[in-house]
Parts: C-alpha cells; sequence; structure tokens
C-alpha cells in the first residue's frame, strides 16, 4: 500500500488528529504545506477556519477526529508553489489508511469537506453545489457533504458560508446536540 511517489517528495506523514472516541470525524483532501511541515492535518488557514467552525459548534478539535484523503503532501513540478488535488492512483493508494482509521475511530457522523474528499469516500465525482447540503452513507455511517474551508477563503460569498454553517448545525441535530439561537444565527 506504499505510495513510493508521495513518499520521496513529503516531508512527513500526515495521519490525523484528534479523539480516538470522536462522535465527528472532518475529512479533507491532503496536507498542504503547513501541514506537512507540521505534520498535523487542518493547521494552515483553511483549518484555523475549521477550528473556529468546530468551536462555533459548542466542540474543541480535541473532541473531533479531522484526517485527510492523502496522507501525504501531493508534490508539485518544480519551482511551483501552492497545491494541487491528489490524483485517482494516489487516492486508491492511500484511502486504506484512512478506511482503517474510520474503522478504528467509528464515528456517528463523517463530515466530507470538499469534492476530493466526496471523491475518495464515496467514488463519486459531482458538482459540490448539488452535492453539499446531503446525507449520504459511508459504511453505514451517516456522511455529510460539505464545501472545503479553502473553497470558503477563496469564495468570501455569505451565502456560501451560511450553507456552509447549515450543514454543520443539520450534523449538529444527527448528534442529538443541542443548539442554541445564537448558533442558529450565527454566520461564518
Amino acid at each position: 500500500m506504499k505510495c513510493p511517489h508521495l513518499a520521496r517528495s513529503r516531508t512527513q506523514t500526515v495521519f490525523g488528529v484528534g479523539n480516538p472516541d470522536a462522535e465527528l470525524m472532518f475529512i479533507g483532501e491532503a496536507p498542504g504545506a503547513d501541514e506537512d511541515a507540521r505534520g498535523e492535518p487542518f493547521v494552515g488557514r483553511a483549518g484555523q477556519l475549521l477550528t473556529r467552525i468546530i468551536e462555533t459548534m459548542g466542540l474543541s478539535r480535541d473532541e473531533v477526529y479531522i484526517a485527510n484523503i492523502l496522507k501525504c503532501r501531493p508534490d508539485m513540478p518544480k519551482g511551483v508553489s501552492g497545491n494541487r488535488p491528489p490524483t485517482p492512483e494516489e487516492m486508491r493508494t492511500c484511502i486504506g489508511y484512512l478506511i482503517e482509521q474510520i474503522e478504528i475511530i467509528q464515528p456517528r457522523v463523517v463530515v466530507a469537506l470538499g469534492a476530493t474528499a466526496v471523491e475518495g469516500l464515496l467514488g463519486a465525482r459531482g458538482v459540490m453545489r448539488e452535492l453539499r447540503g446531503k446525507w449520504q452513507s459511508y459504511h453505514d455511517t451517516p456522511l455529510m457533504i460539505t464545501y472545503h474551508p479553502s473553497y470558503l477563503l477563496r469564495n468570501q460569498s455569505p451565502s456560501e458560508k451560511r450553507k456552509v454553517w447549515e450543514d454543520m448545525m443539520t450534523v449538529l441535530e444527527r448528534l442529538d446536540r443541542p443548539i442554541s439561537e445564537r448558533q442558529r444565527n450565527y454566520f461564518l
């Protein structure tokens, strides 16, 4: 199951972080430069936004589990900065590790953050505006699809941010968590 291609270019494996007994698991795409350097998923700007979302849900990062489809940062051509989405081959190579994580953690709800997470988990490609906000099932575990935090950083539209927050309130309801009036009126 080892991926010699990405193993050569990464600084370290970014496995996952959080509570191994978490009821809620967030799954993103792949580590970026910040995550590769620190060895923890979602620590860059998108991670800061995800942390804010989690905290506004009345939870902490220590109460949830956060992982990615890939455990290594996808490489970029020499001299090119930024991130690229994983290839289907990279996802197929790495998905076994994520499946084991989900089986060990046994969350009550999984949140797929973005199209790559949806493709990796469900094997389906689609338009996010059509997929988000809908419940799916991943091996009998309820799966909520929503936008990746990096999308919200690129698209500052209040309506898109509100959609993600509505998705998170739906997740809280599925977890039988109370939702305060302040949370209902919250805006990312």
